[in-house]
């Protein structure tokens, strides 16, 4: 009898076992049902389930990070090689290397800034709870959480994508912190020192761009309008009219004005010397670019296609409509002017391409091809100062420009009665319908803008002026006429041998 009750007592004790684990599971592997409610999210681009056990896959999601991956690398081609040959044909001969120079040293450094803070201070809370939690707030700058790429693996950053790694989005966005600085070097062409030129950028990061980039599009920041409900300023900007193209264009102003003019300026020959290298950078920045706006998305969803779809309309029109006005009013379209028209309308509608339609994009195409022509070929010589390579006309001009026609054309993904808007292109804009609905985005975007001129206007004439009055800016004359590609670095851009009388 005791025999039975022991066999008895021990077979209960593993049938409780048992039980327990096939109870434990069924709570940790998911159903079918929840399994196919997290696909859906990843195809849909949507927040993952997140009761444990919905899913078997963890990571990013492979179309999404694949098409980021493309996407970062596209951004880097802008730069490298597109904005260097760009920039690289518009000067004399005897300057091209020193822009390629420029283009690649800031690459190089603008990454170790990157990695080391820069990242962490656009992209962290800028405050944490006792539990790692962000705290919300409206804010101008991150903190060190991510300092020196601590905690940024590949695993998702739920703040920014759900379904891409973490890596890879710091990487994408420090492509954006390459970019920037180096549209500058279009203003200051031929004349500024290298070293002087790299020191600027440090400081300029600091002061200008990681508190921009943070405001704008970070999770806490002061001005995300999309993302951030508590957001003091509630601007939008999708890829960068505030960010990159007005903090470069009007730095590169104040820049170009405290260096001074180009010895000769007004009096030599100062063409471009090779409009054909112009021409290959301006279409690898236009390839590059759909990374640039259409990668914004962070996905490769609908989202995407439609910043896609307007960034093409908005470049080929104002690539149409710069050389068309030179047609008319000088007789000749010429191949600078497809060039300038393209790299404006590219300029224009980054902030807006993912907020428009195609309506929207055919207005931005004409705009841009006729405001920063006028810029260009007008106000410059009125004002008289010497943007080398027009950054100022196509970057400050047309992201201000953009930055604006983005609170005028901007859809809203609902109607004022709170049902969806049948033309809607972006989901995403729950925060800022009752501002569009109403009329009144355009003045968010205005406020956005007078934030912006104040941070880059004042803090470039300080970097500016402290360089200038310690290690200087330019180099000796005999440097300048000589050109920078001998004197700062020892090469030149055609074996020895000038294609042009200079």
């Amino acid at each position: 009898m005791l025999l039975k009750t022991q066999v008895y007592v021990v077979a209960l004790f593993f049938g409780l076992i048992l039980s327990a684990s096939v109870v434990n599971a069924q709570a940790t592997n998911p159903t079918l049902e929840k399994r196919i409610q997290d696909l859906e999210a990843y195809v849909n681009n949507t927040a993952r389930v997140t009761e444990t056990g919905t899913s078997k896959v963890s990571g990013p999601g492979p179309g999404h990070n694949g098409w980021m991956m493309v996407a970062t690398a596209l951004v880097l081609f802008m730069t490298l090689p597109g904005l260097a040959l760009f920039y690289g044909g518009l000067v004399r001969s005897k300057n091209i290397l020193s822009v390629l120079a420029q283009c690649f040293g800031i690459a190089g450094l603008v990454t170790i800034l990157w990695w080391a803070v820069g990242y962490s201070l656009a992209f962290s809370w800028s405050n944490y709870d006792a539990n790692g939690a962000g705290m919300a707030g409206s804010t101008i700058l991150g903190s060190l959480k991510f300092a020196f790429f601590d905690g940024v693996d590949s695993m998702p950053n739920g703040d920014y994508s759900a379904w891409i790694s973490h890596n890879v989005f710091s990487m994408y966005q420090m492509m954006f912190a390459i970019i920037t600085p180096a549209l500058i070097i279009g203003a200051i062409a031929e004349r500024m020192k290298y070293s002087a030129l790299m020191l600027f950028v440090v400081g300029w990061m600091f002061i200008v761009y990681f508190p921009m980039a943070h405001m704008v599009w970070g999770i806490d920041g002061a001005m995300n309008g999309i993302w951030n409900p508590n957001a003091s300023i509630k601007a939008i900007d999708f890829a960068g009219g505030t960010v990159v193209h007005m903090t470069s264009g009007w730095s590169a102003l104040v820049l170009c004005l405290i260096l001074g003019k180009r010895l000769g300026f007004g009096v030599k020959n100062m063409s471009p010397h090779n409009l054909v290298l112009t021409m290959i950078g301006t279409g690898m920045l236009w390839v590059g670019w759909y990374g640039f706006n259409a990668g914004s998305a962070l996905a490769s969803d609908t989202v995407s296609s439609n910043a896609f779809t307007t960034t093409t309309l908005a470049t080929a029109t104002a690539a149409f409509v710069w050389p068309l006005i030179e047609w008319i009013l000088k007789g000749k379209p010429t191949v600078l002017g497809f060039c300038s028209g393209a790299v404006a309308g590219l300029v224009v509608v980054t902030p807006a391409c993912g907020f428009i339609n195609t309506k929207g994009a055919m207005i931005i195409g004409v705009l841009a091809g006729t405001i920063p022509f006028f810029a260009v070929y007008k106000l410059k010589i009125w004002l008289g100062y010497d943007d080398a390579l027009d950054t100022f006309g196509v970057h400050a001009v047309g992201g201000t420009l953009g930055a604006l026609l983005t609170g005028i054309l901007a859809v809203s993904s609902q109607l004022p009665d709170g049902t969806p808007n049948p033309l809607s292109v972006n989901g995403n804009m729950g925060n800022v319908n009752a501002l569009i609905n109403g009329g009144m985005l355009w003045l968010e975007q205005l406020k956005a803008i007078g934030i912006t001129l104040g941070i880059a206007i004042v803090g470039s004439t300080a970097l500016a002026y402290l360089l200038k009055f310690t290690i200087g800016l330019r180099p000796v004359e005999s440097v300048e006429i000589q050109g920078l590609d001998v004197a700062e670095h020892g090469e030149e851009g055609y074996n020895g041998f000038q294609l042009f009388v200079e």
